[in-house]
């Protein structure tokens, strides 16, 4: 039976066999614990008094909201200072580290109002979207979707400031807990909303604006990754514009898919090709058919 030296000695040797997935002696790394916890307290900024554990009264809301955002400011500003030195900006000298980490955080915590008034608007179409929503209240404290719209429009922030790691590790968080996976780079639109969330995918480089409905399922993904590390930063996923509704089992794939404005996309199709403005897709059980909305002879009525 082998002892805990002749394991360590065995497990030793393989981190030098297999050196890729080490970190060691590098760069200290953002903590993944550690921005977990900072999401929860962002959540607490962002929706106050639901993600508290005990009621906020309007008069004590300054000074809480005072206490959390310095927490929040010396936390998050540690993270990103670890992640500038783990991958440094293009010209960002060693000694402006420190200083660059502070700007970034306090110019991050400086978006939470205008993040609030676009999520307000995820509110409000959830909402109205959801006939079993009995009020905005349910919606954000048990809606999963909100906890993973509210981290992807925050990872997007630090996204655009080209901060390594943390973006991925909130979106990876509300992943885990909302079965839904949005990239910290997709540009999404006001009024958004995703039903269920369960097993939605939207990809790095996708768009989609306003007034979007999603269901479960749903992958807004790449025609193909075969090229690797030569995509980087090329347009790989869909374009989806205002005022469509997607619904469930749907595969959108490529960036130069087009889903016009207006248009339904039923459920279980693959698409891989543009569509026009107000067009129906809709899947028979044999073939994939596209429909103009306009038609009244050959339309389908998602709403009944």
């Amino acid at each position: 039976m082998e002892t805990v030296t002749q394991l360590t000695n065995e497990l030793v040797a393989s981190y030098a066999k297999a050196g890729g997935i080490n970190h060691l002696d590098g760069k200290n790394l953002p903590s993944k614990r550690g921005v977990t916890a900072i999401t929860h307290d962002l959540l607490r900024l962002l929706f106050p008094g639901f993600f508290d554990e005990k009621l906020i009264h309007s008069s004590e809301v300054k000074v809480e909201t005072a206490a959390l955002l310095d927490s929040v400011l010396g936390k998050l500003e540690d993270e990103i200072r670890k992640s500038l030195e783990y991958n440094p900006p293009a010209g960002l000298a060693k000694k402006n580290i420190t200083k660059t980490a502070h700007e970034l955080t306090v110019e991050f915590l400086g978006s939470l109002p205008r993040v609030r008034e676009i999520l307000q608007t995820d509110v409000q179409a959830a909402f109205d979207g959801d006939p079993a929503a009995a009020s905005k209240e349910e919606i954000i404290v048990s809606y999963p979707f909100i906890e993973a719209i509210a981290m992807q429009r925050l990872a997007h922030e630090l996204y655009l400031k080209n901060v390594a790691l943390i973006p991925r590790i909130m979106t990876e968080w509300a992943h885990f807990r909302s079965g839904m996976d949005l990239h910290p780079g997709a540009k999404i639109g006001s009024h958004f909303f995703v039903d269920h969330c369960t097993g939605t995918v939207v990809g790095e480089t996708a768009v989609i604006g306003n007034h979007v409905k999603l269901y479960h399922g749903v992958t807004l993904g790449a025609k193909s990754t075969a090229g690797g590390q030569q995509l980087r930063g090329k347009k790989r996923h869909p374009t989806i514009e205002d005022h469509v509704t997607i619904y469930p089992g749907a595969t959108i794939l490529g960036g130069d898919t087009v889903i016009g404005a207006g248009s339904t996309i039923g459920g279980n199709v693959f698409i891989m090709a543009s569509v026009q403005p107000n067009s129906l897709v809709i899947y028979d059980g044999l073939d994939m058919r596209v429909l103009d909305k306009a038609d009244k002879k050959t339309a389908v009525d998602f709403q009944i």
